[in-house]
């Protein structure tokens, strides 16, 4: 699927990854939509950006773990440009807790946001691709915590594993006309919120754990999605970008 005059849905878009994701298809040529769930998150600025390439948008604010507010940012989206395209399920949350201590609000948040939401999201999308002759693409950001055991991460890779299995399950049911694929990225960014003591040792710890002794970037993340939007044979994968770490 060629990028320039697509319609992309990306989720959770206004900062960091997501963000990069959508100024990246912007950049090719991509007619925006995207959310936010936060009233801080630079969503108008990240609007702007997007629109300084020549393209249109369409911005709505939505807890993703609502499933109303996401369907109506699915079906605004589609009405809003007579089509959807590709849908980028970037919307996460990363809660980190001893297994004995997380409470059953904790769990249901992280499989809510992290599972659910992505596939009521595909399922919406899908009726709209389907319609199309051309079909769609849906990509869902995973990560290596589906793969990997981290302490104090039980509810978190619980909510990615299921994605990646609901990847591979949407994958087969919705072809030939929708590709479905995950992406797993390393680390690509630092969190947010933590002195510069931490930050450092969040790196060194990265850097050490990586192949390419190496952290990485948004922006290597929104190179393969863009890849995987033209990638016409590629479906049901879950494609790494994490300098290696998988193999530590």
């Amino acid at each position: 699927m060629d990028i320039a005059g697509r319609v992309v849905l990306v989720t959770g878009a206004a900062r960091r990854v997501g963000r990069a994701i959508a100024l990246e298809l912007a950049q090719r040529g991509a007619h925006i939509a995207f959310s936010w769930y936060f009233e801080d998150e630079p969503h108008a600025q990240t609007r702007a950006d997007l629109e300084a390439f020549g393209i249109q948008t369409f911005a709505q604010r939505c807890d993703v773990s609502d499933l109303a507010q996401l369907r109506a940012l699915v079906d605004g989206a589609a009405a809003h440009f007579g089509r959807l395209d590709v849908l980028i399920n970037n919307a996460s949350v990363w809660l980190t807790k001893p297994a004995l201590e997380i409470s059953e609000a904790e769990w249901d948040l992280a499989l809510n946001v992290n599972a659910r939401a992505p596939f009521f999201a595909a399922q919406y999308a899908a009726r709209h691709m389907l319609a199309q002759p051309d079909g769609g693409v849906i990509l869902n950001i995973a990560d290596l915590s589906a793969f990997q055991v981290w302490k104090d991460n039980a509810h978190h890779a619980a909510s990615k594993a299921a994605l990646v299995s609901v990847t591979k399950s949407l994958a087969l049911e919705l072809a030939p006309k929708i590709r479905v694929n995950a992406i797993a990225p390393g680390t690509v960014l630092l969190p947010d919120g933590l002195d510069a003591e931490a930050l450092a040792k969040k790196r060194a710890w990265a850097e050490a754990n990586s192949a390419l002794k190496r952290i990485g970037s948004p922006q290597d993340v929104a190179e393969l999605a863009a890849f995987l939007v033209e990638a016409d044979f590629a479906t049901g994968a879950v494609y790494f970008i994490d300098g290696g770490r998988s193999l530590i």
